[in-house]
């Protein structure tokens, strides 16, 4: 039979003493195998009874449960198995191995949020700050966990003794809604945005079958509630994409900022004329750029910039900002497949002539990026997040007018990405043909962008009355 062992050590009671409320706490700890299970109890009278009890039974030969830890005998399913943190902790590191560094920052918020209600206790309490701090960035951190700081490593350990066992949810059924409610919440109490309560439920609904495939629930007690999830209808706000003038005066002022300006002209670029999302430009080798050949001048006999020839973009891999917490490598980013393809498969984008030209003159001076990057920071290292982000706001400041600069106009580099499309779908290319270059599908490309789409009122309105004249 799996996930048995009769290798079982226990361990003397340790007295602990908590600097916060300066609250005395005992606790038992054992092992199954490889893996030490802890457990806190606030009488010595009640943690010797429990150690006995271990003992009773490892000296009987009975089989320990590897995923309880306890004699497989005391398996019940009116008795707790295991507190809300040490689950919560054992679904990250499930989670971690497959999971995409973002989404791994995702599955830590989204517990960091709903914990707070399986407290069991508030004495000794460690302040709230320090708590989700400790949680969001240790706690839930597979990478991270060992190596929390003195500060952070008390207050997870004062988690591990204060929350109450996940049974509990089966036993207050109004507990499991305060879990919802609290996990799709902001820190003052108010909804969060639609997507982070979207995304947060659905990581709690995965939490909770998890703990049922471990047998700690008999079911997932959050299908059970009558809960409606808020309408997601985010569209690209008009008033965020540039027009072609707006956006070569942005390039223009990103060229003038020192000292990474000019390096960061192209890599704005690709965003506008080529819909690039700011991972895939920031991974780009010169292996995925394909510019069409100079042409020789007859008179002059030099090489010369086809006036209007096109080029292509081969992307095969984008590079997300995570930060080094998060990736397994240690880097601010890590390589992964395309945002919507699979592993391996890749996306051509035409390269507009004006594009062509701006990488033409890129190439030519920034031509010593590490493994063929074409952008890099100042030192020849990997493009820092803060260099991009610093440059385009101080280029708004310098392109835009005050009231611009104010408002959502091009507010964010992805916005950019925005105008690219909104302009090839208001030149009239196809959608599907749009969002095969975008990275779409159909239906998204067009309810994200159906507010960005120009002139159609008018053409619908021709439309009608030319019916009615009939």
């Amino acid at each position: 039979m799996k996930d048995i062992t009769y290798n079982v050590r226990v361990y003397a009671i340790e007295t602990r003493k908590n600097a916060v409320g300066n609250v005395t706490s005992y606790r038992v700890a054992w092992q199954t195998t490889t893996k030490t299970w802890k457990r806190s109890f606030k009488l010595a009278a009640q943690a010797d009874t429990f150690r006995g009890a271990l003992l009773t039974a490892a000296r009987n030969g009975e089989a320990f449960s590897t995923l309880t830890g306890e004699p497989v005998s005391w398996a019940r399913t009116d008795r707790p198995e295991m507190s809300w943190y040490d689950f919560a902790c054992k679904f990250a590191d499930m989670k971690w191995k497959s999971a995409a560094p973002k989404y791994r920052q995702d599955i830590a918020r989204a517990l960091t949020a709903a914990t707070p209600v399986m407290y069991a206790s508030t004495r000794g309490k460690p302040d709230d700050r320090v708590l989700r701090s400790a949680m969001h960035r240790w706690g839930f951190n597979t990478k991270q966990r060992q190596e929390a700081p003195e500060e952070a490593s008390a207050a997870l350990e004062w988690l591990a003794d204060n929350t109450k066992p996940i049974s509990a949810l089966m036993d207050d059924p109004g507990l499991v809604r305060d879990l919802l409610e609290a996990a799709t919440s902001l820190l003052d109490g108010n909804r969060a945005a639609p997507s982070t309560v979207r995304k947060h439920r659905m990581l709690l609904s995965n939490a909770l079958d998890y703990a049922t495939e471990l047998k700690l629930l008999p079911a997932n007690p959050l299908k059970t509630l009558k809960w409606k999830p808020p309408a997601n209808a985010y569209e690209v706000d008009r008033r965020s994409v540039v027009n072609h003038t707006q956006a070569k005066a942005l390039l223009a002022a990103v060229a003038a900022q020192k000292p990474s300006g000019e390096r960061l002209v192209a890599f704005f670029a690709l965003m506008y004329y080529a819909a690039l999302r700011p991972e895939e430009a920031v991974n780009l080798r010169r292996d995925n750029v394909f510019l069409p050949p100079l042409i020789r001048n007859e008179g002059t006999g030099a090489l010369e910039e086809p006036a209007d020839a096109w080029g292509e973009l081969h992307l095969l891999k984008a590079a997300p900002y995570a930060g080094r917490d998060w990736t397994d490598s240690g880097t601010a980013r890590e390589e992964r497949a395309l945002k919507h393809r699979a592993a391996g498969h890749s996306r051509t984008v035409p390269i507009p002539p004006p594009l062509v030209r701006i990488l033409r003159a890129h190439l030519d001076t920034f031509d010593k990026g590490p493994q063929g990057r074409l952008f890099y920071g100042v030192k020849v290292g990997e493009l820092p997040f803060i260099t991009y982000r610093r440059a385009w706001k101080a280029a708004r400041k310098t392109a835009l007018t005050e009231k611009e600069f104010a408002s959502p106009l091009a507010a964010r580099p992805y916005d950019l990405r925005h105008a690219c499309v909104s302009m090839w779908l208001n030149a009239g290319v196809p959608a599907p043909q749009v969002a095969e270059w975008a990275g779409h599908s159909v239906d998204v490309l067009l309810r994200i962008y159906a507010k960005c789409i120009v002139g159609q009122d008018e053409a619908a309105k021709r439309r009608i009355a030319e019916a009615l004249d009939e």
